[in-house]
């Protein structure tokens, strides 16, 4: 009987939309949601929490390893249900529709409309580089006691812009996606590459090779310092260093979101997860690698040039920028602006195009707005797009986003937990289902991502209660949301 459930969903949840988006299309959406500004801004916290070079790439390579991972894991879910949805769809039939809701939910009140905002925000930010007036410095007026820049008006026109044109065809989506990744990808390429390439102060390369495993952390200002980590210290110090970078990883799956409009999406979504991600660790790896030839790992908040700072204390935590001025001089901050505004712009694209899927298939299912169920006559969820784009903008107003970001980092963890453990539990429940891929390395490197991950969680439960508990609270509130929208759809019946 449950096969035959799942029959009729597949059918309901994949008529309607047109299947445009090839491999490489998928592939883009993966490796363009997950280039943002991260790569450019976490090494410096990652610096000062483990203080070594052989440490921060150590962060890094483990952080891209799960990551991977997980994305090989997610393949033999997407084999499976090769829907819209995604995520939210594999922890409906792994576990149950509460369990899948409250993804969903997350996913909507904060995960993907609070990055949207972020990443809005950050696009603004550098535009401000290059026309000062569009800063965040720049009141331009007030709503409801809420002091609104130009940085954020600047915000909300690149995301009505973005919503507008994925409302226009998932074809349009899809070449912006295309364009801006292959751009940005190249130019971060580029800066790898020249980096390397100039990478010869001596002063630098002693200063971290002979130092290369000596943990120590510092504090933000610089003053307190805490030498010689080691044991439960280190451990710490090394789950805490890996939250930035786990996240500067994240949005990994948007191409899972997207299944119903992939061609051939039991093969072609599975190998996008794994390339798209695998180039990406790739990347960061090399600009980390670039990083620490250019620059000390270890610096001084107060010192006023680029290398005396460091990787730790680099302006505004700019990693990026402060490589960028010792390859290019003076004009490293336009040069890097401008990569960073092409670098968001795509990122934006990529979350806006794949999250309004996950919640077209709530509607399906009855557990959200009855009218984000439709697509448009151009075959996209072109209501569940504006909402999404109404409610990221009202984040971007009201400047809460980024500590609700950092509120659900525990309960995204959780949620990636879940999935992950629902692909044994499928293998129990249901193994007449199909599966033209299986998780790599199964049953091995599943637990291996599970361990390491409850593992972060338990580390940001004890030392940062203050982000985990408020996450979970956002998450529990969809419960009771949940309930009444069982109750609603009875009533309709």
């Amino acid at each position: 009987m449950r096969q035959n459930v799942y029959s009729v969903q597949e059918k309901s949840q994949s008529s309607g939309f047109k299947r445009e988006l090839t491999l490489l299309d998928a592939t883009m959406i993966v490796i363009g949601s997950m280039i943002g500004s991260g790569i450019f801004i976490v090494s410096a916290d990652i610096a000062r929490t483990m203080g070594s070079a052989g440490w921060l790439m150590v962060v890094w390579m483990v952080s891209g390893a799960v990551t991977v991972i997980a994305a090989l894991s997610y393949g033999e879910l997407a084999g499976m249900f090769p829907q819209a949805g995604g995520q939210y769809v594999y922890l409906r039939e792994a576990w149950n529709p509460l369990i899948g809701f409250l993804y969903g939910w997350t996913l909507f009140a904060v995960i993907q409309t609070g990055s949207i905002a972020a990443v809005g925000v950050a696009f603004a930010k550098f535009t401000a580089v290059l026309i000062p007036s569009l800063g965040e410095e720049n009141i331009l007026f007030t709503v409801a006691g809420l002091p609104i820049s130009a940085a954020q008006v600047v915000a909300i026109l690149s995301i009505a812009f973005l919503t507008w044109l994925n409302t226009r065809g998932i074809r349009e989506g899809k070449w912006v996606q295309d364009l801006f990744t292959l751009a940005k990808s190249a130019a971060l390429l580029g800066l790898v590459v020249l980096g390397l390439a100039i990478a010869k102060d001596p002063g630098v390369l002693a200063s971290n090779f002979s130092h290369f495993w000596e943990a120590m952390t510092r504090s933000i200002s610089g003053d307190v310092v805490i030498p010689h980590l080691n044991g439960m210290a280190l451990i710490t110090a090394f789950g805490v260093a890996s939250v930035g970078s786990l996240f500067a990883c994240d949005a990994w799956n948007g191409s899972t979101f997207t299944a119903a409009e992939t061609k051939n999406a039991k093969r072609n979504v599975a190998l996008s997860l794994a390339l798209g991600t695998g180039a990406v660790v790739v990347l960061y790896l090399l600009a980390n690698l670039a990083y620490i030839l250019l620059l000390p790992v270890q610096g001084l908040p107060s010192n006023p040039d680029v290398i005396g700072r460091g990787i730790q204390f680099a302006a505004d935590e700019r990693v990026g920028t402060a490589a960028a001025y010792l390859i290019f001089g003076a004009p490293a901050a336009i040069i890097m602006a401008v990569f960073i505004m092409i670098s968001t712009f795509g990122c934006n694209n990529g979350l806006i195009l794949t999250g309004a899927r996950v919640y077209w298939a709530m509607a399906c299912d009855g557990l959200f707005f009855k009218k984000t169920a439709q697509l448009n006559k151009r075959a996209v969820p072109g209501v569940a797009l504006i909402l999404q784009g109404v409610w990221a903008c009202a984040l971007c107003v009201s400047g809460k986003y980024g500590d609700l970001l950092d509120y659900v980092i525990f309960a995204v963890l959780i949620f990636y937990i879940l999935t992950i453990l629902g692909i044994f539990r499928l293998r129990r429940t249901r193994p007449d289902l199909e599966r033209p891929y299986k998780a790599f390395g199964y049953p091995v490197l599943p637990i291996i991502y599970v361990l390491f991950a409850t593992g972060v969680c338990i580390d940001l439960l004890i030392y940062k209660p203050h982000y985990t508990w408020p996450g979970m609270i956002i998450v529990l509130l969809g419960i009771p949301i949940f309930f009444v929208w069982k109750s609603m759809r009875r009533k309709e019946q």
